[in-house]
């Protein structure tokens, strides 16, 4: 009588993730494996799948990204990741505007506004700004991760916000001014060069991440909060970035989900498995995107 293991089982053995197991099951890639009752069984010996990009290493996803952002095209991965990234990355940090009013400014550069609706302006400016942050990270995404990058996205967010006119609020710059996320207290201005310093030179130590190191520096980050405000915003590209580069599938943190995000933040030295599993949810958001337009991951 031919032997079974579950998912969880199996991700032990093969070292991935117990989704990277279902999706192999699921796309019918694992040798074998049955669905029957609600659960996925595997065969003892069946071997582990053999990622496309480990076989070719090849990165799909950002060749088809700067393909699709060199030619304009749209209706694409390009199209559907400026748009999502951006409505969700933003409605976290108290944006207003929809889904898609985003969409029409990312389309067509107008906005659609109900009668006696308000929007504010730093919100279309920062929607606009935040399409730039993307296109800066796809076209730099095989460079070393450093403080100028950094810096310079920051710059891109807040350039012509209603900050920007602030002459104590440093666009592009570390803070002059002691902030805090929350009830968490970060790192003050006076030491935010130094532990920046010391956050990308220990990241860069190694030529490859895996996403659990990426999502480990995404915290650090937070914590040292480098700028004024802007923060979580210029961190998750930083992420995406950092993904395309190591040939990871990006993870969007969907404004539904942002409860259990900050939740993993704030939780991070007491379990590490909240944020990850957060993030790792966000990635099967991406693959879902993927798998709908054919690319290989």
């Amino acid at each position: 009588m031919k032997a079974y293991i579950n998912i969880k089982e199996a991700s032990i053995l093969w070292n991935i993730s117990e989704r990277s197991v279902r999706n192999y099951c699921s796309h019918g890639r694992v040798e074998g494996a049955i669905f029957e009752n609600g659960m996925w069984k595997i065969p003892t010996d069946a071997k582990k799948p053999v990622r496309i990009n480990e076989k070719e290493n090849k990165n799909y996803l950002l060749e088809r990204l700067k393909e699709e952002k060199k030619h304009s095209i749209k209706g694409g991965i390009y199209h559907k990741l400026q748009i999502d990234l951006t409505y969700n990355s933003n409605h976290m940090e108290g944006s207003e505007l929809t889904h898609d009013q985003t969409r029409c400014i990312f389309e067509t550069r107008t906005i659609g506004i109900e009668t006696n609706e308000s929007i504010k302006v730093d919100d279309i400016v920062e929607t606009i700004n935040h399409f730039s942050m993307i296109d800066k990270a796809i076209d730099f995404a095989n460079y070393e991760l450093s403080e100028p990058f950094i810096k310079d996205l920051h710059k891109i967010l807040k350039t012509s916000t209603s900050d920007s006119r602030l002459a104590w609020f440093a666009v592009g710059d570390y803070k002059k001014r002691q902030n805090a996320v929350g009830d968490i207290n970060t790192t003050p201005p006076r030491l935010v060069p130094q532990e920046m310093k010391k956050l990308v030179d220990e990241y860069n130590k190694k030529e490859k991440h895996t996403i659990e190191e990426i999502i480990e520096f995404h915290v650090n980050f937070e914590r040292i909060h480098p700028f004024q405000e802007g923060n979580g915003r210029v961190g998750r590209i930083i992420a995406f970035k950092e993904c395309l580069k190591n040939n990871i599938v990006p993870f969007i943190i969907l404004d539904s989900k942002k409860m259990f995000y900050y939740r993993g933040l704030k939780n991070w030295d007491k379990e590490h498995g909240w944020l990850i599993d957060t993030c790792l949810d966000g990635q099967d958001t991406v693959k879902s995107y993927l798998d709908y337009f054919g690319i290989n991951y």
